[in-house]
C-alpha cells in the first residue's frame, strides 16, 4: 500500500513537471536523429528531476497537516494509512532521489548532451554513454578526493577521516550536508530580495487601481507612437540591419504596453480597487509575519537549547501538535513555507548572476533546463532546512534530511536568523522608500549623479525628437 500511494503522487507530480518543461523548452526538430534520442533521455531525466524538487516541497507541509489530522482524528477508519512510518518513508525516499538527482541523474544528463564518443571509436549512443560513464567516474574520483582533503583540513582526526571511507552511511549524507548548507546559503541570498520583489511582480500580474490616471489619453499617445514607429519601419531600408532590429524592438515594447493598457481598461472595478490592494496587504502581511517568527526564533535560541533545530527528538508524527495554535497555526505555517518558496525562486532569478539563466517560453536548450532543475533542486531540498532553523515550523526533520552537523552549531544557527531577519527588513525598507528617495534626489538635483541603484534608471526613455537615449 505505501508503494502504491508514494508511485500515484510521484506520477502525479512527473506529469505536471513534464508539462512545465515542455512549455519552455525550444522546439526541435521532429526528425528521429541520434541527438534528438538524447535531448529526449536527458528530458526524462529532468523531468524526473523536478518532480523530485516538487516532492522535497511538498513534503513539509504534507507532513505538517498529516499530524494535525492524525491528532483531530486518532481513531478514524480511514486515516489509518496516514501514520508515521508513511512520513517517514516518505522522507526517507525524497532523501534518496534528491542523492540520485543531484549526484548522478543530473550529471549523467549533461555529459551525455555533451559528448560525442571517444576519438576512434564508431559513433553512436553506445560511444558517447561510455564518454558519459568515464566523465562520470573521473567526477565523482574528483568529488571524492575534495571533500575527503577538506575534511582531513576542518577535522583533522584518524576516527573522521576512516568514517569518510564509509560510503553509504557517512559519505554521501556528509556530501549531502555540505550541498544543504549551500543551497540554505543561496537562499539567504535570494529569499530576502524575493520577498521585497514579490510586489513588484505581482504589481505586474493585476491590474493597479487607476487613481488620477486617464487611460484614453494614454491609448491614444501609445497607438501614435506605434503608428509612428511602423512607419520609420517601412521607410527604412532592408539594407540597414541594425537600425530595422532597433525600430522592431522599440515596436514590441509599444505593443506590450498598448496591451497593458487595454487590460487595464477592460478590467472591471473591483478588480481594479479591491483585488490589488488586498494583495498587496496579503503579501505584506505575510512578510511581516516570516520577520516577526524569525525575531521570535531568535530569542527562543538564546534562552532555551530546544530551540534548536538539533535540539530534541521531537513527540513524533500524530503525538503532539507542531504547532501554538494547533489547525490554525499548522495551516499558517504551510502558507509561509510556500511564500517563502515562491520568494525564493523569484529572487533567485532577480539576481543579476542568473538573470539570463531565466527559462524563457519556447526558447530555452536542454543545457540550461539541467542547470534550472538542478537549481531548483538544491533550493527545494534546503528549504526545510531552512524553514526549521529560522522557526517557521517546529516540525523535526526526518530521515537524512535532519542529519546535517551543522544543526548543531548554535554560532551558526544564531548568524543564519540575524542575517535573515536583517537582510529582509532592509530590502523591504530600500523597496518601499525608492520612490521617497528618488523625489529627494531630484529635489536636491543630485538625480544626475546616479546615486540611485533603482533598475528603471537605465531604462530607455524617449525624446522630444523621438529618438532613444540611454541615461
Amino acid at each position: 500500500f505505501f508503494s502504491q500511494i508514494c508511485f500515484l503522487l510521484f506520477a502525479v507530480l512527473y506529469i505536471v513537471s513534464y508539462f512545465i518543461i515542455t512549455r519552455y523548452k525550444r522546439k526541435a526538430d521532429e526528425q528521429e536523429d541520434e541527438d534528438a534520442i538524447v535531448n529526449r533521455i536527458s528530458l526524462f531525466l529532468s523531468t524526473f528531476t523536478l518532480a523530485v524538487s516538487a516532492g522535497a516541497v511538498l513534503l513539509l507541509p504534507f507532513s505538517i497537516i498529516s499530524n494535525e489530522i492524525l491528532l483531530s482524528f486518532p481513531q478514524n477508519y480511514y486515516i489509518q494509512w496516514l501514520n508515521g512510518s508513511l512520513i517517514h518513508g516518505l522522507w526517507n525516499l525524497a532523501s534518496l532521489f534528491s542523492n540520485l538527482c543531484l549526484f548522478v541523474l543530473m550529471p549523467f544528463a549533461f555529459f551525455f548532451l555533451e559528448s560525442e564518443g571517444f576519438a576512434g571509436l564508431k559513433k553512436g549512443i553506445r560511444a558517447r554513454i561510455l564518454e558519459t560513464l568515464v566523465m562520470l567516474i573521473l567526477l565523482a574520483l574528483l568529488i571524492l578526493g575534495i571533500v575527503w582533503v577538506a575534511s582531513a583540513l576542518i577535522d583533522n582526526d584518524a576516527a573522521s577521516m576512516e568514517s569518510l571511507y564509509d560510503l553509504w552511511e557517512f559519505y554521501l549524507p556528509y556530501l549531502y550536508s555540505c550541498i544543504s548548507l549551500m543551497g540554505c546559503l543561496l537562499l539567504l541570498l535570494c529569499t530576502p530580495v524575493g520577498l521585497s520583489r514579490m510586489f513588484t511582480v505581482m504589481g505586474q500580474l493585476l491590474v493597479k487601481p487607476t487613481i488620477l490616471e486617464d487611460l484614453d489619453e494614454q491609448m491614444y499617445i501609445i497607438t501614435l507612437e506605434e503608428e509612428a514607429i511602423q512607419r520609420k519601419l517601412n521607410g527604412v531600408s532592408s539594407t540597414v540591419e541594425y537600425q530595422t532590429v532597433e525600430l522592431e524592438r522599440e515596436l514590441e515594447k509599444v505593443k506590450s504596453k498598448k496591451t497593458n493598457l487595454e487590460r487595464r481598461k477592460k478590467a472591471s472595478v473591483w478588480e481594479r480597487n479591491l483585488v490589488y490592494p488586498a494583495v498587496m496587504i496579503l503579501l505584506l502581511t505575510e512578510t511581516t509575519i516570516s520577520v516577526l517568527l524569525v525575531a521570535l526564533n531568535i530569542l527562543y535560541l538564546l534562552v532555551d537549547e530546544t530551540a534548536m533545530p538539533k535540539g530534541s527528538g521531537g513527540p513524533g508524527i500524530g503525538n503532539a501538535s507542531l504547532s501554538t495554535f494547533g489547525f490554525v497555526g499548522a495551516a499558517l505555517e504551510i502558507i509561509l513555507i510556500f511564500y517563502l518558496m515562491v520568494s525564493s525562486v523569484v529572487g533567485f532569478y532577480s539576481l543579476r548572476f542568473f538573470e539570463n539563466f531565466t527559462p524563457r517560453k519556447d526558447d530555452t536548450t536542454m543545457t540550461k533546463i539541467i542547470g534550472n532543475c538542478v537549481s531548483i533542486l538544491v533550493l527545494s531540498s534546503a528549504l526545510p532546512v531552512m524553514s526549521r532553523t529560522l522557526g517557521i515550523t517546529r516540525f523535526d526533520l526526518l530521515g537524512d534530511f535532519g542529519r546535517f552537523n551543522w544543526l548543531g552549531n548554535f554560532y551558526i544557527v544564531l548568524s543564519y536568523n540575524l542575517l535573515f531577519a536583517i537582510m529582509t527588513t532592509l530590502c523591504l525598507v530600500r523597496k518601499f522608500t525608492s520612490a521617497v528617495r528618488e523625489e529627494l534626489l531630484k529635489a536636491l538635483g543630485l538625480d544626475k549623479l546616479h546615486l540611485s541603484n533603482n533598475p528603471r534608471d537605465s531604462e530607455t526613455k524617449p525624446s522630444a525628437n523621438g529618438h532613444q537615449k540611454t541615461l
